[in-house]
């Protein structure tokens, strides 16, 4: 339940801008679409053509890695079991591991050679082992898709090979690496790792930003020549992660050092603070004819919120509810807003939310609440 309360945040989050303050400016992005977000906060720090659609070449992978964790997750493969390798996989174009046809390869071998050495073979193997076939992976693919709200993307295939309806935007494949990052970290330490052997054929990440900056510890690059140089990275300071996608940049060098710029742009220029703790009360409300005469009212998840740096200390908020508000009352349920701003700048409303459950009062304590609101 709160890994899905944190992901309707941040969907809402990724629809609108970091806030409506004046924003330190973003360097210059050589790149088709981009798009750098907080996802402590879930907040859109800078964006260029988030919607427009792009394709996402060996990116595609990262929903390859999803499906396959989650059915680690569920049983359906072990780390240690090993899968035949179809000729199909054998013969996949592209970035490969190296599979032999002859050997089964096991499947934490077969995850590692998708994400370090961006393995199409690998793909396809772990596809097949899933869905019995790469067709009906896409179709699952797809349907994942949906669930993670990732409104204009479409699969066909597992590896990111083109295809005219293989398609996504960079604002999309932000919410999958988040999900990805937020649902499975222990495997999310996989896209940290520099290089990797198999078949004695040892293959560097393609990630350069590894070797450039210590805080960076992941995600995926790709490239096809229509598609030209991706890039979704991630780096943490403190408790901020921050996530940068690049799409379309010119070159393999060019990919990093743009990912780089909005990186450093975000942790230079931004500061996430922490407002609200998790389930601690912002506020005790009035209840009428409830078993309780209050209700707590805050937020699910601690709740924070990104501003130009120096601007932390001088965020104010405004709690809004309806008023009288009347029982029965469930956890979750929201009671109002809190309306945030910085120098009476709007940084944005959030959904503040009851924390506890309060029945219904007996008859004669709902005749008492209903005669005190007639003469309100």
């Amino acid at each position: 339940m709160k890994s899905l309360l944190f992901l309707a945040a941040l969907l809402l989050a990724l629809v609108v801008r970091a806030s409506a303050l004046p924003l330190p400016p973003p360097p210059q992005i050589d790149a088709r679409a981009w798009l750098l977000t907080d996802l402590l906060s879930g907040q859109v720090l800078a964006e260029k053509a988030p919607d427009a659609r792009v394709e996402p070449a060996s990116l595609t992978k990262l929903m390859t890695a999803y499906l396959a964790f989650a059915a680690i997750k569920e049983g359906r493969l072990t780390p240690d079991q090993t899968l035949p390798v179809s000729e199909k996989a054998w013969r996949a174009e592209g970035s490969r591991m190296f599979l032999d046809p002859r050997r089964p390869a096991k499947v934490d071998d077969l995850l590692k050679g998708m994400i370090v050495q961006s393995g199409n073979d690998a793909c396809i193997v772990l596809a097949e082992a899933i869905a019995g076939s790469e067709e009906g992976f896409a179709a699952m693919m797809n349907q994942m898709a949906k669930r993670l709200g990732m409104q204009n993307t479409h699969f066909v295939n597992s590896t990111g090979l083109p295809h005219p309806q293989h398609y996504t935007t960079v604002r999309d494949l932000t919410r999958l690496a988040a999900a990805l990052i937020r649902d499975y970290p222990n495997y999310y330490a996989y896209y940290a790792m520099k290089e990797y052997t198999y078949n004695g054929i040892t293959q560097p990440n393609r990630n350069r930003l590894l070797w450039l900056d210590p805080n960076v510890d992941g995600v995926k690059t790709g490239h096809t020549q229509s598609a030209g140089y991706c890039l979704v990275s991630s780096a943490k300071r403190g408790e901020r992660r921050l996530l940068a996608v690049v799409v379309g940049a010119r070159s393999e060098n060019a990919r990093a050092m743009e990912s780089q710029k909005l990186l450093n742009y975000g942790f230079q220029s931004f500061e996430t603070v922490r407002l609200y703790q998790a389930n601690q009360p912002v506020a005790r409300l009035k209840l009428y004819k409830g078993r309780q005469a209050e209700v707590g009212a805050g937020f699910p998840q601690d709740m924070y919120v990104t501003v130009p740096r120096g601007a932390g200390n001088r965020i104010q908020a405004q709690l809004i509810t309806r008023q009288p508000m009347i029982a029965p009352v469930s956890r979750g349920q929201q009671l109002g807003t809190v309306r945030l701003s910085v120098d009476g700048r709007p940084l944005g409303d959030h959904p503040l939310r009851a924390l506890d459950n309060v029945a219904v009062a007996g008859l004669l304590g709902r005749a008492w609440d209903g005669m005190l609101l007639w003469f309100q």
